[in-house]
């Protein structure tokens, strides 16, 4: 626009040149009011093919229903050809062009895939890996996430853009690089951890004594000893080291963010995409995304189809990363070309993968990538046009999202998810675990998932949140391994159960202090004044181990606690049956109450009939009950209300239709009639439903 607005008052004077000038203004100032609030996008790449070819696409993506595209991320050759040379005017066409066909644009800084002239003259930016091995050119994240040459290189590109684009109309958000992942072992990298530490620590005695270092004659004498490796290492090390990982990315993204902040219109959001499908914890995604207005993720499947518990707690862990709704920046449109076998997901699984991002929060679902890449890394990935421009088959699929996304749009805008229960979730704790698991069985996803199943099946709405989170709007918070508990974060969890909430713990709950090292208490550390109990020995099993008792019989397995009671007011839930001697006829599981909660501790990872009976238990003792009613087997229910309405999206997982008895009248958006009394959901069928509550 600012093109355009330059070029008309270059040709006319006065009067007439205003008019134009308030008669553009007010079409951007229409196009921002009329914006819609749920988006479906896709990454298009416009520097890959001749602009006469733009036309055709953005049209196809605009009768798709595509309200919103993502570009630039991987463009910094075409945007800067030589050093302090910049071309802008083919990405502002691409910006205009796209908002002609109605469709808005988050422009991705392009810092992810640096060019070759940058790495050939300052080949000290290039990665190091844990190895040694320096990265050449060719791939991404080719780059040094610490180099201070290669962030001042970064601020200029971003600078320039911020400049061009921050009050275009057109642009509503920014994404800064592209799913932060790789670390760095240079050099500079280490002697910046080791300063780290020093800012930290202060002294070495400090240093020495948190990390227990007489162990092994690990004891440092000098800064420039300590080592930085990623594994095998002291537990205190590799601690601060994922810490120390965090605050480089924060500053990374910070050194853009405000670069952007400095010349963009406020109404223009900046998020980034994380990966790693959702679970990658190689830093805090917590703290990263604490600087930004929301975050974002990137929802694959890979190999197989939609798990719908697994997407759905990636889901509900991403919109706890802010604690608000977030965007799934980037989705397969059928397959991938990275995974073992890349089969692509069934037909409607693509829509029903969609709604399910909605359903927990998502305002926008965006797919990778528009178009067939003609070569590069990723040209067998799935699209929704091929290398010729026409649609592929799952562009249908993806045209029918569209169509109910914009009928959606009149009553999911403003609404959010509500939960009774959260699950906590912890970085830091994962870590600790992952550093020394004590059995490869032990897998924290499938851990958390043991308690997000019968939870998400009971009350029908999940939260996952920071231990650190205020806890109180609650009835229950479940921490499934929560490995590290300090003094600070005991207090806040124990002010949760004295003002009447009820906090299960699971298993290694509490074993380690904010160091990595063990406590001094037994597990659950500082909270075992609370539970009025204490592990007196924890076990990693090789076969199953029997539990029988309030919840009824069945088995643990991977992991065991023995328990015990330190107060006459706990009680014994559960107990074990004969097993490897030591747990025998031993307490599993304790309860008490305390203040005006409740204090539960699991000490087993124990089999799904156990989990769904603790469930029960726990709806029975804190009065849980489903937020839509009951339905069947395979039948997801998602809600999401505001002051005014409340939606429930329904999903039907399952392989044969599924008859849903609605609880009372409710209007189905996407068919536009009221339904009462009984609905039919074919196989990966959708509804939503809507109900007033004015």
């Amino acid at each position: 626009m600012r093109r355009v607005l330059t070029r008309l008052l270059k040709r006319q004077r006065g009067i007439s040149a205003l008019l134009v000038c308030i008669e553009l203004a007010a079409a951007g100032a229409l196009a921002q009011a009329a914006k819609p609030q749920l988006y479906m996008g896709v990454a298009w790449y416009p520097e890959q093919w001749p602009e006469a070819q733009w036309d055709q696409d953005l049209d196809l993506m605009q009768k798709a229903g595509i309200n919103v595209v993502r570009i630039g991320e991987f463009a910094w050759s075409r945007m800067e050809p030589e050093e302090g040379h910049y071309d802008f005017d083919w990405l502002e066409h691409a910006v205009d062009i796209a908002a002609k066909h109605g469709i808005y644009t988050v422009l991705g800084t392009p810092t992810d895939a640096p060019p070759a002239w940058l790495t050939r003259k300052y080949p000290d930016v290039l990665r190091v890996d844990a190895n040694g091995q320096r990265a050449e050119h060719g791939n991404r994240r080719q780059f040094s996430y610490a180099s201070l040459r290669y962030r001042q290189l970064c601020r200029r590109i971003v600078a320039q853009m911020a400049e061009r684009f921050g009050n275009n109309p057109n642009v509503i958000g920014w994404q800064i690089g592209n799913e932060y992942s790789e670390e760095s072992f240079d050099p500079c990298t280490r002697q910046l951890f080791q300063q780290w530490l020093r800012t930290k620590y202060k002294t070495l005695q400090a240093l020495n004594r948190a990390w227990t270092t007489y162990y092994w004659s690990q004891t440092y004498d000098q800064w420039d000893e300590i080592p930085m490796r990623p594994d095998h290492e002291n537990p205190g090390l590799l601690l601060d080291y994922r810490r120390f990982v965090t605050s480089v990315w924060c500053s990374f993204q910070k050194d853009q963010l405000d670069v952007i902040r400095s010349h963009a219109n406020p109404r223009q959001f900046i998020t980034t995409n994380f990966g790693g499908l959702g679970w990658t914890d190689r830093f805090d995604h917590y703290a990263v995304a604490k600087d930004l207005d929301l975050a974002s993720w990137d929802d694959y499947v890979g190999e197989g189809h939609l798990n719908p518990y697994r997407n759905g707690f990636i889901n509900d862990l991403a919109r706890g990363w802010k604690r608000k709704n977030f965007w799934v920046m980037e989705t397969q449109p059928g397959f991938v070309n990275w995974a073992p076998i890349s089969n692509s997901l069934d037909k409607g699984e693509v829509r029903e993968m969609a709604w399910q991002d909605v359903g927990h929060g998502a305002d926008c679902v965006a797919y990778w990538q528009w178009r067939s890449a003609l070569n590069g890394q990723e040209q067998y990935h799935g699209s929704l046009v091929g290398p010729d421009g026409e649609p592929l088959p799952v562009y249908n699929e993806i045209r029918q999202v569209g169509d109910e996304f914009s009928k959606a749009s009149t009553v999911l805008p403003g609404t959010s998810p509500v939960s009774e229960v959260a699950l906590l979730h912890d970085y830091e704790s994962r870590w600790a675990i992952d550093f020394q698991p004590h059995s490869t069985a032990y897998d924290q996803l499938s851990v958390f998932l043991d308690y997000y199943r019968p939870l998400r099946d009971l009350t029908q709405s999940v939260d996952v949140v920071s231990p650190y989170a205020p806890l109180n709007s609650y009835k229950v918070v479940a921490a499934p391994s929560l490995n590290i508990i300090d003094a600070a974060l005991a207090h806040h969890l124990a002010e949760y159960v004295e003002q009447g909430g009820h906090l299960v713990l699971g298993p290694r709950s509490g074993m380690k202090n904010q160091f990595n090292a063990l406590n001094t208490q037994r597990q659950p550390g500082p909270l075992v004044h609370v539970l009025g109990g204490r592990v007196e020995q924890f076990y990693a099993l090789l076969n199953q181990a029997p539990v029988s008792g309030e919840w009824g019989s069945g088995e643990a397995r991977i992991w065991a606690e023995m328990l015990s009671k330190l107060s006459p007011d706990a009680q014994v839930l559960m107990t074990y049956g004969a097993s490897n001697g030591w747990l025998d006829h031993q307490p599993a599981v304790l309860t008490r109450a305390f203040g005006k909660g409740r204090i539960t501790y699991i000490g087993a990872l124990l089999d799904d009939n156990l989990m769904r009976a603790c469930v029960r238990w726990l709806a029975q003792v804190d009065h849980l009950t489903p937020a839509f009613g009951t339905v069947p087997e395979n039948v997801e229910v998602c809600p999401r209300e505001n002051a005014e309405r409340r939606v429930f999206i329904l999903l039907n997982h399952g392989k044969e239709a599924a008859q849903v008895n609605l609880p009372r009248p409710m209007r189905d958006v996407l068919a536009g009639l009221i339904r009462s009394g009984q609905l039919s959901l074919p196989p990966h069928g959708v509804a939503v439903l809507e109900e007033n509550l004015r």
